[in-house]
This record gives structure tokens, sequence and C-alpha cells, in this order.
């Protein structure tokens, strides 16, 4: 059996509660202060992707990107972060 990928998946605006109550569970929910919805979480296989996406699709969520995740280290900073 593969292992799970956590991805993080962006959607354009504040998705509400209403319309992420499936994900929740298996979803950390981060709204932006640039007007975009992240969602960062385990995605098992294929399929369970394909899933999520179609729930996102049906309620007709704009997505903005979907890629695998890298969790940050609170620890590491690059001077660019700094500069900001």
């Amino acid at each position: 059996m593969s292992e799970s990928t956590t991805y993080e998946i962006v959607l354009r605006g504040h998705a509400s509660a209403r319309l992420l109550r499936p994900l929740i569970d298996d979803f950390t929910i981060n709204h932006d202060p640039r007007g975009t919805t992240s969602l960062i979480g385990d995605i098992r296989d294929p399929s369970h992707l394909h899933g999520v996406l179609a729930h996102l699709t049906s309620v007709n969520a704009e997505l903005i990107s979907i890629n695998p995740h890298q969790p940050t280290n609170a620890n590491t900073s690059t001077t660019s972060d700094r500069t900001r």
C-alpha cells in the first residue's frame, strides 16, 4: 500500500464552513487576507484526490492551484523572507 501525500489546494476567495464541511476532518483550512483559502491535508491515493476535487467543483469553488505540500521549518528562514 502506498503512503499518503500532503497536498495544498488553494481556492479563490474565502470559502465558507458550509462549503468545506465535508473536508473539515481531512484538511487544515486557512483563510489568507489576500482573498484565498488554502486546504492542507493528506491525500491517500489518486481516487481520494479526485473525490476532493469533485466536491470542490460541484460547489463551484474556483481552484487556483493543487500542489504537494512540504511543511516549513519554523527554525529555518531565508534572507528574502526576512526582508519582505
